[in-house]
């Protein structure tokens, strides 16, 4: 008997039905498929179907999942997979730890959600009180609220419960939601341990752990915030990593939270999505504003996306856009939760076409209709210029991202364009002469790296004894006596 192409993998550590293994075929095999699938022996009554190495995902249906979700998937226009839940979802479903590389919008949230809710359902059991299930960890409040969203949408129809606990939102009512238990718990690092030292939920029952947009939350300082969530968690456990940027620290990082994990990219760390459309403009600092008010008016009914870097020159611009006649907003962290909410909402509403932000919102939204982002200032972390311009061009859509660079950032330009190893082409004027940069008056910063986006001083590692540690985010805990200095709830 011939032995199927990868039979000497592990056996999967969750009973389900897993890769391609489906029912005893009767009849002949469409052709269509044929073309993807090699057919094995009956095997205990079951024809076995397994894909080769190389082999490519046809379509969800292969995948042998429940009928509540394969509904879903078709229904929210999910047909074939794309590279990154090509590779991810087949080792995540024969529940491998997963170390993800893959540009902003193209499907990251679906290639670890769909495994994890299949693997919820297939164990088929309910959540205690104040227990969840599966935690899933983001950087950023808008990240937690759009990833718990975006699951909903394929858990309608199933009893999988979706909790999400961050910053910004009363936590009496979340303590309530806990109270009943939850599959999933969508949550930022802050936030949650507060309620863990309150008592508020217990983690050790869950198998499955996720770590959305990882780098970040080693930019901003959450190192010491995840060294406390995650042997809080149940084990073995299977966990999933995921970002759009390797820094060195990441490496580091999978090794102190992964087993033997698989690693799947599908472009090389820093680059940016395919159909983004990139062109730099020089110009004098004081030029921006005229500059980028004739770039909205050649196409006032787009959605824009424009980055500033501090939350005081966010708010400038944004009431400097609405004086001159544009339909704009902002969103930073001198707004409250329920500001930034609607903000974002009206936006994706079409209520307002622009808006101005600062990196806050850079990694948690996830509007397929945002035509141009225009970075008005360069970010003071390169990583971040990739998460900025992967707000458009999402969902296989094209976009364009427009840059401005005046004498202080061409040391940012030169950084971000290293990182990127590519050289951003130039639709106006000519390189000026770099000149230092004067640093933002402490409590101006509103997404850079030395804090979180818009959590005001205490959360990044930019400033004091945080940010001895940038360096070294897995140096042994402080002395004793000596409680290591936190995030505070995203």
């Amino acid at each position: 008997m011939p032995r199927a192409p990868d039979s000497d993998r592990q056996l999967p550590r969750f009973p389900s039905r897993r890769g391609l293994t489906i029912a005893p075929i009767r009849g002949p095999v469409a052709p269509s498929s044929a073309m993807h699938i090699r057919v094995w022996p009956l095997i205990d009554g079951c024809r076995v179907m397994r894909r080769p190495k190389g082999y490519d995902l046809f379509d969800f249906d292969m995948l042998g999942l429940k009928p509540a979700l394969l509904k879903a998937l078709k229904a929210s226009g999910f047909d074939t997979p794309t590279p990154i839940q090509n590779q991810a979802i087949p080792l995540a479903l024969d529940g491998h730890d997963i170390l993800g590389l893959a540009q902003t919008g193209t499907g990251k949230t679906l290639a670890f959600g769909l495994p994890l809710i299949a693997h919820l359902m297939d164990e088929n059991t309910r959540p205690q009180t104040r227990t969840a299930r599966a935690l899933i960890l983001a950087p950023t409040r808008e990240l937690a609220n759009q990833i718990a969203d975006s699951l909903r949408v394929f858990t309608l129809n199933t009893q999988i419960k979706i909790a999400t606990v961050v910053g910004g939102q009363s936590i009496g009512r979340q303590i309530a939601t806990l109270a009943r238990g939850t599959d999933i718990l969508v949550a930022t690092p802050g936030r949650l341990i507060d309620l863990m030292d309150r008592g508020a939920v217990d983690l050790r029952q869950a198998r499955h752990l996720v770590l959305d947009e990882a780098d970040q939350m080693l930019d901003l300082g959450f190192i010491h915030a995840l060294r406390r969530i995650a042997p809080a968690l149940g084990t073995p456990r299977q966990t999933m990593l995921f970002s759009a940027t390797m820094p060195k620290q990441m490496e580091e990082l999978s090794r102190a939270y992964l087993t033997n994990p698989r690693r799947v990219q599908v472009a090389p760390p820093g680059k940016a999505a395919d159909k983004v459309t990139q062109s730099l403009r020089y110009m004098d600092k004081g030029a921006k504003p005229a500059v980028l008010r004739e770039i909205l008016n050649r196409d006032r009914d787009a959605l824009t996306l424009v980055f500033a870097r501090t939350k005081h020159g966010a708010e400038k611009l944004m009431k400097g856009l609405v004086d001159d006649g544009f339909n704009a907003a902002s969103i930073h962290g001198n707004k409250s939760q329920g500001q930034r909410d609607r903000a974002i909402k009206a936006f994706r509403d079409g209520t307002i076409n622009v808006l101005v932000a600062t990196d806050v919102a850079a990694r948690g939204i996830d509007i397929p209709g945002v035509a141009y982002v225009i970075n008005y200032e360069l970010p003071d972390t390169p990583d971040n210029y990739v998460h900025r311009i992967g707000r458009t061009a999402r969902a296989g859509r094209e976009g364009e991202a427009i840059a401005f660079c005046c004498a202080e950032e061409v040391d940012l330009l030169v950084q971000i364009e290293k990182l990127m190893k590519v050289e951003i082409p130039v639709a106006s004027g000519t390189r000026p002469k770099a000149v230092k940069m004067e640093k933002p008056q402490r409590g101006g910063g509103g997404g850079g790296r030395g804090r979180a986006p818009g959590q005001g001083q205490g959360q990044g590692q930019g400033h004091g004894k945080a940010g001895k540690s940038a360096h070294r985010p897995f140096a042994d805990a402080a002395p004793k006596g000596r409680r290591p200095r936190r995030s505070r709830a995203a």
